[in-house]
C-alpha cells in the first residue's frame, strides 16, 4: 500500500481561482513567484507595483521611507512590535529588520499606498513570513491591522490558539497558518469573513468544526491534520457555490457525509479521508460534475457504491479503500478503462480481492447510525437537491428500541 504522503500528493493543490485572487495583487512590472508548499499553502512575493495601488517594502527600500507621524503605520508598529516580542526564536534573523517607525522596511511585511503620490499614506496589506522558521505566539494587537488582506505563516512553529481578536482583521482575504503548531478551537469568526482561501491543515486544532462554516464564500479551505472531532457541520450545504476544494483528512470526524455535498457543482476536491465518517454515501455526490479527486479512504462508510459516482466525467481518483462498502456496479468497474485511479481495497465486496475477511464485515460498524434522507419519488435530478437538503434532509440521529438500520452493508 501507498504512504500517506503518496497517498495525498494532491493535498497541495491550490485552486485555479485562489491563484487567480493572488495574481491581482502581485506585481504587473515584477516578476513575482507564488509557490505551493506543503499542505496546501502559498507563498507570494510583491514588489513595487499592483492594482489598485502601490506596494511597497517586504524587506526591500521603501518608496516612502519616513511615513508621516499620526498616521495608520503608527498602530501597525505597535502591533508588530507586540508580535516581535512574542516570537521566541528567529534563526533565520527575519526580525533583525524590524527595527524603527517604518514599518513598510521590515523584512516579511508588505504596504501598499492607494495612490502613486509619494504624499499618501501607506498601509500594511501583506504579510508573508512562510517558511521563516520563526517560533512564538500570535499576539491580539495583530487585530490592529485592519487593513491586511494577506496573512501567510507557512511552515514555522507558531503555537497556541489563534486571538478571537482576529475577528477585527475586516480586510483580510487569505490566510494560511497551515504547518505550524496552532492549537485549541477555530474562532467561529473566520467563517464569517470574507475570506477566499483558508489553510488551516497540519496543525493541532481541536475541537468541533463550527457551525457557521457554511458562511465561509471561500473557493478552497484545507482543515486535514488536525484533530477535530464531530460531525461535518450540515452547513456546509449552504456555502458559497464557488468552492472547489474541501479537505478534512486526517481527523476524527464521526457522523454521516453530507447529503448537501451535492450542491458543489464546480467542486474539484472533496477529501474526507482517515475520519471515522459512517453510513452510506448519499446520492448527491453523483452532482459533483467536476469533481477531480474524491477520497472517502479509511473511514467505516458501507453499503454499494452509487453508479453515479463512477460516471463522474472528470474523476482523475476515486478513492474508497479500509471501508466496509459491499459492492460497485459494472460502471465503477470501467473506471480502470478510463484510466481512472480506483482503488477500493479492504472493502467487503464480493469476488474481488484485497477485500476485509469475512468476520470483519459480518458487523459493519455504526449499525446504530442512520444518516436519515428525504427519499425522492423520482430520480435524482442534481438542481433540484436545495429544497431537499434545506428541508432537514440530511441528519445524523440514533434509532430507538426496535427501528430498523439504513446502514447495513
Amino acid at each position: 500500500m501507498q504512504t500517506r504522503s503518496k497517498r495525498h500528493t494532491h493535498h497541495t493543490k491550490i485552486s485555479l481561482l485562489s491563484l487567480f485572487f493572488l495574481l491581482l495583487l502581485l506585481p504587473t512590472t515584477n516578476t513575482a513567484a507564488a509557490a505551493v508548499t506543503i499542505g496546501g499553502g502559498v507563498s507570494v512575493g510583491i514588489g513595487n507595483a499592483g492594482t489598485g495601488g502601490v506596494w511597497i517594502g517586504g524587506g526591500v527600500t521603501s518608496q516612502n521611507p519616513n511615513p508621516p507621524a499620526g498616521s495608520t503605520l503608527d498602530a501597525a508598529y505597535s502591533a508588530l512590535q507586540a508580535w516581535k516580542s512574542a516570537i521566541s526564536a528567529d534563526p533565520s534573523g527575519v526580525l533583525a529588520t524590524w527595527v524603527g517607525q517604518n514599518v513598510c522596511s521590515y523584512k516579511g511585511i508588505f504596504c501598499k499606498q492607494q495612490s502613486p503620490s509619494s504624499s499618501s499614506t501607506p498601509t500594511v496589506t501583506g504579510i508573508d513570513l512562510n517558511r521563516a522558521n520563526l517560533q512564538g505566539t500570535l499576539v491580539t494587537e495583530l487585530s490592529l491591522l485592519t487593513d491586511l488582506t494577506l496573512l501567510h505563516l507557512n511552515s514555522n512553529r507558531f503555537r497556541g490558539a489563534v486571538p478571537e481578536t482576529f475577528r477585527d482583521l475586516i480586510s483580510l482575504q487569505e490566510l494560511d497558518l497551515s504547518n505550524n503548531q496552532f492549537s485549541g478551537p477555530i474562532p467561529d469568526a473566520l467563517f464569517d469573513k470574507r475570506l477566499d482561501a483558508i489553510f488551516l491543515n497540519n496543525n493541532q486544532f481541536d475541537g468541533e468544526i463550527p457551525d457557521n462554516l457554511g458562511n465561509s464564500p471561500a473557493s478552497v479551505i484545507n482543515l486535514g491534520y488536525n484533530k477535530f472531532t464531530g460531525q461535518i457541520p450540515l452547513s456546509l450545504g449552504f456555502m458559497n457555490s464557488r468552492l472547489k476544494e474541501i479537505l478534512f483528512l486526517n481527523n476524527q470526524l464521526t457522523g454521516c457525509v453530507p447529503e448537501g455535498i451535492g450542491l458543489f457543482s464546480q467542486m474539484q476536491v472533496f477529501d474526507v479521508s482517515f475520519n471515522s465518517l459512517m453510513g452510506h454515501l448519499p446520492d448527491t455526490v453523483a452532482c459533483l460534475n467536476e469533481i477531480e479527486v474524491l477520497n472517502l479512504a479509511h473511514n467505516e462508510l458501507s453499503g454499494s457504491l452509487p453508479e453515479l459516482v463512477c460516471s463522474l466525467r472528470s474523476l482523475v481518483n476515486l478513492t474508497v479503500a479500509y471501508n466496509f462498502f459491499s459492492g460497485f456496479s459494472q460502471e465503477c468497474a470501467k473506471l480502470f478503462v478510463r484510466n481512472v485511479g480506483f482503488d477500493f481495497e479492504s472493502n467487503c465486496i464480493p469476488g474481488r480481492d484485497m477485500q476485509r475477511p469475512q468476520p470483519e464485515c459480518s458487523l459493519v460498524p455504526g449499525g446504530g447510525l442512520s444518516c436519515l434522507r428525504i427519499p425522492a419519488a423520482q430520480p435524482l435530478v442534481c438542481g433540484s437537491i436545495l429544497g431537499r437538503v434545506g428541508s432537514g434532509a440530511d441528519r445524523q440521529v440514533r434509532p430507538g428500541p426496535g427501528s430498523g438500520s439504513s446502514s447495513s452493508p
